[in-house]
């Protein structure tokens, strides 16, 4: 029977909620999670519910009061079941012929495709992202498992080698082993998914441990992969607090593997912990990371100036700046400074704040102690620069903080240097446009960075000396799309991972290079010729 041909990547189109036909979904299926909120999730290992007595409150940041669901709370001893039961499930699991494993994530991008609008609901109440970042987050999620379904029928057949005379040579890629898979809240279905995804599809096993401010979307991720005839103790769903059980989860030598994205300071203790072989240990820990950025974009004075004024604003405060790509930094050449700052706060000013459950642009951070971290930065930012717009708290329920744009601040000050992962901008004025690199190229980071200039002596130098992982030319620095725009930085933003690049699987795999001599290989092939003739 012939193979059935798989259509060619394409990523997801968006939603448009400007229709009425879209509205009204959405609004029924955030009316739908409305009726839902406040259950209690258990922990799902090797297929078998398990409830906890303590549990971990997912709340809505808009209205911190909204319980969204109670989360089973983790213990070691749960970390531990989990660990031992993705180990037993791998020895069968790793076995799965590749296009069986592919087919599955096929299958869960059709289900995840058809709980599009419920996914995005849950999402805007558990992050408080708008309807749109919800939905593009989502639409993200399908195009990973599109893709990596479809890279895994690239990678899971015998490779090209060259062939030595007298011998039959082929390399074949193998599963690494137990993962530990712990994903952010920012990109809470979306990159959860990736990660998972890929380390799935190429044979691994996994122990899932979502961010304790989104597990919802891990649970319905468990639930998709499950409807999708995943078996069971492939996906071990655990939610639990990051840093006795996390700390446990990669110290293990079960551990094979861990995937993370996350803040720097937790990126560098897992890469610590995962160097340190324990006793017993029979590999060498991959760690594949992604850890935040202090992401820049340059105006040079040729530049079309409203349009770097939009891109700066879509960058810097989409999902209220809690990206890692997200533009903190503006930096911008100073005879168009004067005229980019009254842009810049113009259209923050004109920013709509508000209930992200009735599609407002700006909703709220995503918890207390990210609120009163942002609100510390906006008050050294006084200090540091002079306020243009923003700066304040809106209203007095939930965490909502003001777009803030800070102007005439110095390249080493801390609103230039430090991670804020919030709704706050830094104006930098520069000379000229090689200060502007220099500038540009003089923090810790090394993630996404975009580049507004007419001149193609400036885009070229910049393509060559702006040192990031993702470089946008005449285009905002947000909305990397999987297959186009592999996204990973360098420096402490992480290990240059690629996700949704072609590349990006090999992390989770091993090379196995087999030679074969040749009369051995041809008395083989002859063998099965007659037993197939038989």
């Amino acid at each position: 029977m012939a193979k059935t041909k798989i259509p060619a990547f394409q990523n997801e189109t968006y939603k448009d909620y400007t229709q009425p036909r879209e509205r009204k979904a959405m609004e029924a299926a955030l009316r739908k999670t409305g009726d839902s909120l406040g259950k209690i999730y258990p922990h799902v290992i090797g297929g078998k519910r398990i409830g906890t007595s303590d549990a971990i409150a997912s709340r809505n940041p808009a209205r911190p009061s909204e319980v969204i669901g109670n989360f089973a709370k983790g213990t070691i001893e749960h970390a531990e079941q989990a660990l031992q039961t993705a180990s037993k499930t791998f020895l069968t699991w790793s076995k799965v012929p590749y296009e069986k494993r592919a087919n599955i994530v096929f299958k869960a991008a059709k289900i995840a495709r058809r709980r599009r609008y419920e996914i995005n609901a849950w999402m805007v109440r558990e992050v408080g992202k708008n309807w749109a970042e919800a939905d593009a987050d989502t639409a993200e999620a399908i195009d990973f498992l599109e893709f990596y379904a479809r890279e895994m029928m690239r990678f899971g057949g015998p490779q090209p080698l060259h062939q030595l005379k007298g011998e039959h040579d082929w390399l074949e890629y193998i599963p690494l082993g137990v993962g530990v898979i712990v994903p952010p809240w920012n990109f809470p279905f979306a990159i959860l998914v990736g990660m998972s995804a890929a380390a799935i599809v190429t044979g691994n096993t996994i122990v899932l441990k979502p961010s304790s401010d989104s597990p919802m979307m891990g649970w319905l991720f468990h639930e998709i992969m499950e409807e999708a005839g995943l078996p069971s103790g492939v996906l071990n769903f655990l939610t639990a607090p990051g840093g006795e059980v996390g700390d446990y989860l990669v110290n293990s030598t079960i551990t094979r593997f861990i995937s993370f994205t996350g803040s720097k300071q937790v990126g560098l203790r897992v890469a610590q912990n995962a160097a340190t072989p324990r006793e017993g240990q029979k590999w060498i820990k991959r760690v594949v990371a992604e850890m935040g950025g202090k992401d820049a974009i340059v105006v040079a004075k040729d530049a079309d100036l409203d349009a770097a004024a939009d891109g700066i604003v879509v960058s810097a405060y989409g999902f209220q700046g809690q990206k890692c790509s997200a533009c903190s930094r503006a930096i911008i050449e100073q005879s168009v400074y004067p005229k980019m700052v009254e842009k810049i706060a113009e259209r923050t000013k004109a920013l709509e704040i508000g209930d992200p459950t009735k599609n407002k642009r700006i909703g709220p951070v995503v918890n207390e102690k990210a609120f009163n971290s942002i609100m510390s930065y906006i008050d050294i930012g006084r200090k540091e620069g002079r306020i243009v717009a923003g700066g304040e708290r809106s209203g007095t329920e939930g965490y909502f903080i003001q777009p803030t744009v800070v102007a005439d601040i110095a390249p080493n000050a801390r609103l230039a240097q430090e991670e804020i992962f919030g709704p706050v901008l830094a104006l930098i004025p520069v000379k000229n446009f090689d200060e502007a690199l220099e500038v540009a190229n003089n923090t810790e980071y090394g993630l996404t960075g975009a580049v507004y200039s007419k001149s193609k002596k400036n885009i070229e130098r910049a393509k060559k000396e702006f040192f990031v992982g993702n470089l946008y030319i005449n285009r905002k620095c947000t909305g990397a799309m999987v297959g186009a725009h592999p996204f990973g930085g360098f420096n402490m933003s992480g290990t240059d991972s690629k996700a949704g690049g072609y590349d990006y699987l090999l992390h989770f795999m091993q090379g196995k290079s087999i030679a074969e001599k040749d009369a051995t290989a041809k008395k083989s092939r002859k063998n099965k010729a007659v037993k197939k003739k038989k």
